[in-house]
């Protein structure tokens, strides 16, 4: 069949890589792409905002599966508008993905059926907001309500910037996503990330990885999107993935089915392992971008079937396996990241890191064409992801990639992977 991927990053990058592999398909087309998935399949200009366009293309070409890689696509609406003429499409609704979409849906989701996370309330008003922080004292999580490029949520340490921030989101530092906001305690325990796909009455899981958002070594730093990240997370153990599909998972697909909005697709879990047991952070809609980069080197399975059975009811039949390797990937950002770029640098030496090493390979995000030159065009431009027996062995790989790159406009964090490490993976 053709497949037409939505997205541009590096995320994508590492999906386009692993829909082509499926025996299943026979074109992929990504819209819009990037210069790292134009040598997997073919990039098109379409925009994913108009998605009357992306159906006549879908329906121009034969496509026979769209998978959404981002979220706002699909905060957008993007499946309910391609399902209603016919298109199979993986990815929640409109109204399902309101679980990345809306913190503050998430949190009374929580609440109506009992999936652990923290105390929380809501506000659309300034001085109310302010009195609760007040009350509640540090530290204390305030987070936009809506989609913010990552960058709606602060974990403030003390009362001063938790009212620090409250100003900023109220007075529109944050566009629309920041006219209501939620504030949470503050969980504390060791972060992870859990994936599962639903097909809207059964989950399966889907595997684990743990990230690093801070921008420099040591956890320092302002957050980001995230500098790089692990799989398998060797702290979330057999155990504690049932708790996590018992407690978390399913109950959300089981609540979001009986009011009627039914959760197909991904569902990525972020969660603090607390000495009570896991509790949810947020859920986003998609897969994670840095994790995806080291799931999809894991997963034995064929991509295009999972997404096929979840649209149709089928997971129950759908056996997923995954490598018994670990996969680590180091985010090589442009410097000043998370702060303002200049775009246009040069980079090279992609190649050679890849040839150097077959188990290596260097997902792009925030590159772009300029003649035969690649160029930086963002924040974090490139995901240097590497295999191994151990985290330990992965960490070396990626990190020997790292340095086969000519890049001296671009940065990494150089201890992606510290913890597993420590623990002796």
């Amino acid at each position: 069949m053709n497949i037409l991927l939505i997205g541009s990053g590096g995320r994508e990058h590492a999906l386009a890589w692993k829909l082509a592999a499926s025996p299943r398909c026979d074109l992929l087309f990504i819209a819009p792409g990037n210069p790292g998935t134009a040598a997997i399949g073919e990039n098109v200009t379409l925009d994913v905002a108009d998605h009357g366009a992306v159906a006549a293309f879908c329906k121009l070409m034969s496509i026979g599966l769209v998978f959404v890689g981002p979220e706002a696509p699909l905060v957008g609406g993007l499946v309910d508008d391609l399902v209603a003429q016919g298109i199979k499409a993986f990815g929640p609704t409109r109204a399902a993905a309101q679980l990345e979409g809306s913190k503050a849906f998430t949190k009374e989701l929580c609440a109506e059926f009992g999936i652990p996370t923290a105390g929380f309330a809501r506000f659309d008003e300034l001085e109310a907001a302010r009195a609760y922080v007040r009350a509640r004292g540090a530290p204390i999580v305030v987070k936009a309500d809506g989609l913010a490029a990552g960058k709606g949520v602060v974990v403030a340490e003390t009362v001063a910037q938790a009212e620090e921030a409250l100003a900023m989101m109220f007075g529109g530092g944050l566009g629309a996503a920041g006219a209501e906001v939620v504030i949470e305690d503050c969980l504390v325990g060791e972060e992870a990330s859990f994936f599962a796909i639903s097909d809207g009455t059964t989950a399966i899981s889907f595997g684990t990885a743990q990230d690093h958002k801070r921008a420099f070594d040591g956890d320092q730093g302002p957050n980001t999107g995230g500098m790089g990240a692990y799989s398998p997370a060797p702290v979330v153990t057999p155990e504690l993935e049932r708790r996590i599909m018992a407690e978390i998972i399913v109950p959300t697909v089981t609540g979001l089915a009986r009011r009627g909005t039914p959760y197909v697709g991904v569902l990525y879990a972020g969660l603090m392992l607390t000495a009570a047991g896991p509790q949810l952070i947020e859920y986003n809609a998609r897969f994670g971008d840095p994790e995806c980069q080291v799931l999809m080197p894991r997963l034995e399975g064929d991509l295009v079937d999972v997404a096929l059975a979840a649209i149709d009811g089928g997971l129950h039949d759908v056996a997923v396996g995954w490598s018994l390797e670990a996969a680590l990937t180091v985010v090589m950002a442009t410097r000043g990241y998370p702060g303002p770029v200049t775009s246009g640098s040069q980079i090279r030496g992609i190649a050679a890191a890849e040839a150097a090493d077959p188990r290596l390979m260097v997902f792009q995000a925030g590159t772009r064409a300029d003649g035969d030159r690649l160029v930086a065009a963002g924040g974090r431009v490139l995901a240097v992801t590497a295999t191994g027996a151990t985290v330990t062995e992965a960490q070396r790989r990626a990190y020997a990639g790292v340095d086969r790159i000519d890049w001296p406009e671009g940065f990494c964090r150089r201890d992606i992977g510290y913890r597993a490490v420590a623990r002796g993976g």
